[in-house]
């Protein structure tokens, strides 16, 4: 305690001995200022309470003839079994701080393992959804390629056909022709358009026509043979 004697008489008459009072004044405020605030702010705060002590004793003995200018608390020396508490509370406050900031990477270090496998998985999904499109893309390309050479075939013999001007005769052979080439495969039922009965009608009428020249042949055969004896 650092103090200065503002008057004299003041000093000697009333207080009995100075020292002692002001040392047990400062002892009980000492006390009070500790006893609000918890162990670590103790051990942390020295000034703060240097601060606090020196304005109340400061104002105590102004009735002293003296002015307390500084007070310096140079070291603090809590009981054994306070400081083996102390000792218990730090390493627990470590112990947890550690579990907390190993709780703390392991959740960081399952979201990112998490968000890999999502990128992952999307990025394994869009592949495959572009190799589907792609095998599409394929397939429709080659079936219209398949149907526009169809198209332009069947165009080419429609000409041929048309430039030809076929008779209904001739038409009529080649169905059956095309229709013989459909029985020769496997398939045990064969379903015929409606207009097979107007060809097959006109496959009679070209069958009476071939009659016809038969028999006009056989009956010039018959003229041309001398006669009988």
């Amino acid at each position: 305690i650092y103090y200065e004697v503002t008057d004299a008489f003041k000093v000697l008459y009333n207080v009995k001995n100075f020292w002692i009072a002001v040392t047990k004044l400062a002892q009980t405020n000492l006390r009070n200022i500790v006893g609000d605030m918890t162990l670590d702010q103790t051990l942390t705060s020295r000034e703060t309470i240097n601060t606090r002590l020196r304005e109340i004793l400061d104002e105590a003995t102004d009735k002293w003839g003296t002015r307390v200018t500084r007070v310096e608390i140079q070291r603090i020396d809590p009981p054994a079994d306070v400081v083996e508490a102390m000792h218990r509370q730090m390493k627990a406050e470590r112990d947890k701080r550690a579990a907390i900031l190993s709780a703390e990477g392991e959740k960081m270090s399952r979201i990112n393992r998490a968000e890999g496998e999502k990128q992952s998985q999307i990025l394994k999904a869009e592949g495959e959804a572009a190799a589907m499109e792609r095998v599409a893309d394929a397939e429709k390309y080659k079936r219209l390629t398949i149907a526009k050479g169809e198209a332009e075939a069947i165009q080419l013999v429609f000409d041929a056909i048309h430039s030809g001007r076929p008779t209904n005769d001739l038409i009529a052979i080649k169905y059956l022709e095309t229709l013989q080439r459909v029985a020769d495969g496997k398939a045990t039922k064969i379903f015929l358009p409606l207009e097979t009965s107007a060809i097959l009608g006109s496959l009679g009428s070209i069958g009476e026509l071939f009659k016809d020249k038969n028999d006009d042949r056989d009956s010039d055969k018959e003229k041309l043979q001398p006669p009988k004896k």
